[in-house]
């Protein structure tokens, strides 16, 4: 990249606001520091997404439309094949990729919440987002002119099994909005009605699922994540029944759908509908050996969103399509790595789930953990921990090799997995630049892989909270600042104070299996290892051994204090921070205006470590207000993570979010009835038992700060 281009970028950096100012910047420093070469097509992507897609700014927020008035171009459906039954029933769709659906109309549709920056990617405003007129267009209820309403068929391999045909079971594309600066934006709705690819359900979802979607949607974007935006959730007073706990005891709760946001919804697993029959399933795509389809479909990618390649190629289409899978690798490096960054764990990492241009795709059982765990497991019905939070970058990889053989018709093997192993360098790469930011670092030392390392092992020991722990980081001053010993003291107390109990500690370390099954499966460890998978453990050998190490753990843990847990992680903690601060003394070496290089370093890392992440419990908490009529809990988290960066100083000029921090409900958060995902997951029911007590101790008068550990009840929930 020349000096040329990094002025030019940087002219544009300036222009645009904080929040998506470090997205960019990661990249600038990895294309800098690395003197690493990125294509042309992934930068003008990246650039685009995060000055355009992610910032507001421009022309394209200047100009307003109404609802009415959106320009429709909706491409793909004049590109791929579309099915030619017209019935809405469900059953295997061949030879397509879309199946013409209209929505299911809901009764009485009203407003939850909206995202005035992601309405703005369509020229939408605000006040427009606040009609009845919106309600009824945004629920369904009334088609848009110029949009053309379809469900995606695709396939997917589903933990690690593939499953034939899936397709768009709740969600319905709208069509694809022309903005006023020539962006393209595709529109959904999501829980809209049946669809060919409904199956058993009945393409509903429920305001539980539809909150915690359209607030992580929105969560992640103000991260500086690429993500799909979410516009509105509208609600209803046509019920559902939902059986949350797969007991038989169902529930009846309000249809709810989602308006999203993106430059597309094609998937890995929009590949996988070629997919001849498997050897473990039995199971095939619906459009095997329709290789002329396939061609379409990946050019139509190519030509759309990775232009620079489709304008740039001039060599063969197997040349063609070996960019645009080393494209897609890179983007789901740099995608995953920042996952990592902020403790996000997806839950579901499908092939079904993954998306096409790099974009973190389908919010269900998600969770930004709570304390450091690297094997924390979001989704309570993970039971073998497959996409376990450690387990993520090993994932995505495995999904890429699973998209390589979906086009291997157009891209032999031997071509696309010579580009594999860029993923491992791109992730480490990325990762490790995020990280020096989270840390506060510019100078490239030997021992900082080690250092940051030793604060994760110590976040695991001690059970500290992520979030908080790394923001504490900027507490500590340069050496040679104005009360820099003291800052010592306040980070040590910081941390200290962010560690779990012994109890709690004890808690996150039960055992999941009944003792007399976790024997049998020992037993048959032993004699017989391949019956544990044949016995249906999808958890299978993985399960067994995260088993065994829960219970050392546990007996660890039995043999201590509170005494010695508090020296322990006092000890610990201490030796990190001199190490920490000996660090930061080779940062100032030379450097006489250390006053400023500090602010200049908190300024940085209080950009890369947020404040406010969507925990499960504050989620919940805004669920709970909502079934209940009250809408303001949602729109309050939302101000929040609109902010995720803002400071707690009282000079910072935050004051909505200091208010929305304080102010929130009290906590009343009910675990059994959580559930989101494709089925409209649920939180696990042993987390219902904790919330209760929690409730059941506290005071009506309590509140909670948003910006704190959460209330001993709510910690660790899980999603299923």
């Amino acid at each position: 990249m020349s000096s040329i281009n990094i002025t030019r970028i940087l002219r544009c950096y300036k222009s645009v606001s904080y929040t998506c100012k470090h997205s960019v910047e990661l990249v600038v420093l990895l294309a800098v520091e690395r003197k690493l070469r990125i294509s042309t097509s992934i930068y003008s992507h990246l650039l685009k997404r995060e000055l355009h897609s992610s910032c507001t700014m421009g022309s394209s927020m200047a100009a307003t439309s109404t609802l009415e008035k959106l320009k429709f171009d909706n491409k793909v459906l004049r590109s791929l094949p579309i099915d030619e039954e017209a019935e809405n029933y469900t059953r295997q769709v061949p030879g397509a990729c879309f199946s013409r659906v209209t929505p299911t109309p809901v009764e009485n549709p009203k407003l939850v919440v909206f995202s005035k920056s992601a309405l703005e990617l369509l020229n939408v405003a605000e006040e427009e987002a606040n009609t009845d007129k919106a309600a009824e267009y945004l629920s369904g209820n009334k088609l848009l002119p110029g949009s053309e309403t379809a469900a995606h068929c695709y396939c997917g391999h589903q933990f690690g099994a593939f499953s034939g045909q899936l397709g768009d079971g709740c969600a319905l594309y709208l069509g694809e909005v022309l903005n006023a600066a020539g962006e393209r934006w595709e529109v959904q709705l999501k829980g809209a009605g049946m669809t060919p690819y409904s199956r058993q359900a009945d393409g509903r979802k429920v305001l539980r699922s539809s909150v915690r979607e359209f607030l992580c949607s929105e969560a992640m974007y103000h991260l500086g994540i690429p993500t799909t935006r979410a516009g509105t959730c509208i609600t209803s007073d046509t019920a559902v029944m939902r059986d949350i706990f797969y007991n038989g005891n169902t529930i009846w709760e309000k249809a709810t759908v989602i308006l999203r946001i993106a430059p597309t919804f094609l998937r890995f697993g929009s590949f996988e509908i070629f997919k001849p029959t498997d050897e473990f399933t039995g199971r095939k795509g619906p459009s095997v050996g329709r290789n002329d389809i396939l061609v379409k479909m990946l050019d139509y990618v190519i030509e759309t969103f990775f232009p620079e390649i489709h304008k740039k190629q001039k060599g063969s289409q197997e040349d063609k399509y070996f960019q645009f899978f080393r494209d897609v690798v890179l983007l789901t490096a740099r995608l995953v790595a920042q996952w990592q960054c902020v403790g996000f764990c997806h839950g579901v990492l499908n092939t079904d789930n993954m998306s096409i241009v790099g974009l973190t795709i389908d919010y269900g059982p998600f969770g930004f953990m709570d304390s450091y765990n690297p094997a924390h497991i979001c989704n309570s019905s993970d039971e073998g921990g497959r996409y376990a939070f450690d387990k993520q970058p090993e994932i995505c990889k495995w999904n890429l090799e699973k998209l390589a053989e979906a086009i291997q018709a157009a891209l032999p093997l031997s071509k696309s997995n010579r580009l594999l192993p860029l993923f491992d360098f791109e992730f480490q790469q990325c990762y490790h630049a995020q990280m020096k930011k989270k840390f506060g670092l510019c100078k490239e030392l030997p021992e900082d892989k080690a250092l940051f390392q030793a604060f994760l092992d110590n976040m695991e020991a001690t059970g500290a909270d992520f979030t908080n722990s790394f923001r504490a980081l900027s507490l500590l001053r340069l050496p040679g600042c104005a009360g820099y010993d003291q800052s010592k003291r306040d980070l040590m107390t910081q941390l200290l104070s962010q560690c779990l109990t012994l109890e709690e500690l004890k808690k996150q370390y039960a055992p999941q299996m009944d003792p007399r099954q976790f024997a049998i499966f020992q037993s048959l460890l032993q004699s017989n290892p391949a019956m544990v998978e044949m016995l249906g453990v999808r958890r299978g050998l993985g399960t067994i051994e995260r088993e065994m190490e829960r219970m050392l753990k546990r007996r660890e843990l039995e043999k201590m204090s509170n005494a010695e847990k508090s020296a322990s992680d006092r000890e610990v903690w201490f030796g990190w921070v001199l190490k920490y601060a000996a660090r930061l003394e080779k940062e100032v070496a030379d450097t006489a205006q250390v006053e400023a290089l500090n602010d200049q370093r908190v300024a940085l890392m209080n950009g890369a470590n947020p404040r406010f992440v969507l925990r499960n419990y504050m989620a919940q908490n805004a669920i709970d207000a909502a079934e209940d009529g009250d809408f303001s809990e949602v729109q309050r988290v939302l101000r929040l993570l609109e902010k995720p960066f803002s400071s707690s100083s009282s000079s910072s000029g935050d004051d909505d979010v200091e208010e929305a921090c304080v102010l929130a409900r009290p906590n009343s958060a009910s675990p059994a009835r959580v559930k989101d995902g494709d089925d409209d997951s649920h939180v696990s029911p042993e987390a219902e038992a904790a919330a209760s007590d929690k409730k059941s101790s506290s005071t009506h008068g309590d509140r909670v700060r948003y910006d704190g550990k959460p209330p001993s009840g709510m910690k660790g929930l899980r999603v299923t």
